[in-house]
């Protein structure tokens, strides 16, 4: 079979061992012999690549603003950046493709022209870079801290003090792989918190990040024993989020500033609450 088709031992032995291989019409093993005027017959799947983009126009994704450089969304809940293993839904990349933006090609395949990432579950503004000087400016600005991220979040309770700064560093969690944790060795993270409303069980907060890690506010509030409303991954309480109407973390990217790569100014951009979060917000304020 690897010389006739060209596929490796160890590929061979796959498509076997999944019943894809007949010899004279029935079911082999890989110890059988080919012998001559025998007949081989090998199904060969097509295997789908799951990093590849999808090009797909998205329902519910908002183009803030767009220039030759830069592209700034406002990201639905439900839609990942860019695919990944084990993700099968729609991105902001594939969507980006199915619209007829051409971003840049900087970057691995899957996330070309991605500077920055929201969560699946995460709502918000972001910006993604059409041109390779904007990606290399944007990357940096990143990567220096230059970049004002600003969120909203509704966590449980009322934290105190009222207003702080989280630095503690967080690493993906030892007992799930899906998951992070703050942990001695992890990767340097920053939080700044202030409060903006105080309601009998819940907070509004907003929250400027220092860092960028995966989950970041979503794990410092729950070390907090603060966790963002509706975050069951990381200990919100279910009975509260159902009584308040909240089916994922309450977290959403309000607003973005940087200097444009190109022009050098500053900009600015926002994202209104989607409609699920400022209703949720409502019947919040409407407990007190």
């Amino acid at each position: 079979m690897a010389q006739m088709f060209g596929l490796s031992r160890t590929r061979a032995a796959d498509l076997i061992a999944r019943d894809l291989v007949q010899l004279d019409g029935t079911g082999t093993a890989k110890s059988d012999r080919v012998m001559p005027g025998a007949l081989l017959e090998v199904t060969i799947p097509v295997e789908v690549d799951p990093l590849a983009v999808r090009a797909e126009v998205v329902e519910g994704i908002g183009i803030i603003y767009d220039d030759d450089a830069i592209v700034v969304i406002d990201k639905p809940v439900g839609v990942a950046v860019h695919p990944s293993p084990g993700w099968s839904g729609p991105t902001v990349v594939g969507h980006l493709a199915g619209a007829g933006f051409r971003i840049a090609t900087s970057g691995a395949s899957e996330r070309q022209g991605i500077v920055q990432r929201l969560d699946v579950g995460t709502s918000g503004v972001m910006v993604i870079c059409k041109s390779e000087y904007a990606y290399s400016v944007l990357k940096n600005a990143f990567r220096h801290r230059t970049v004002d991220k600003t969120y909203h979040a509704v966590v449980q309770g009322h934290p105190d003090p009222l207003e702080g700064t989280i630095d503690a560093p967080i690493a993906r969690h030892p007992g799930a792989d899906y998951k992070f944790a703050v942990l001695d060795g992890g990767r340097p993270s920053v939080t700044h918190y202030s409060t903006l409303e105080a309601h009998r069980f819940a907070s509004l907060l907003e929250v400027h990040l220092e860092t960028g890690r995966t989950h970041q506010i979503r794990v410092h509030m729950s070390a907090l024993k603060h966790p963002c409303v509706g975050d069951l991954t990381y200990g919100a309480d279910p009975t509260l989020a159902k009584r308040f109407k909240v089916t994922r973390q309450w977290l959403h990217a309000v607003k973005l500033g940087f200097e444009h790569p190109e022009t050098g100014s500053y900009v600015e951009f926002e994202s209104p609450y989607p409609a699920d979060l400022a209703a949720s917000l409502e019947t919040i304020r409407a407990a007190d």
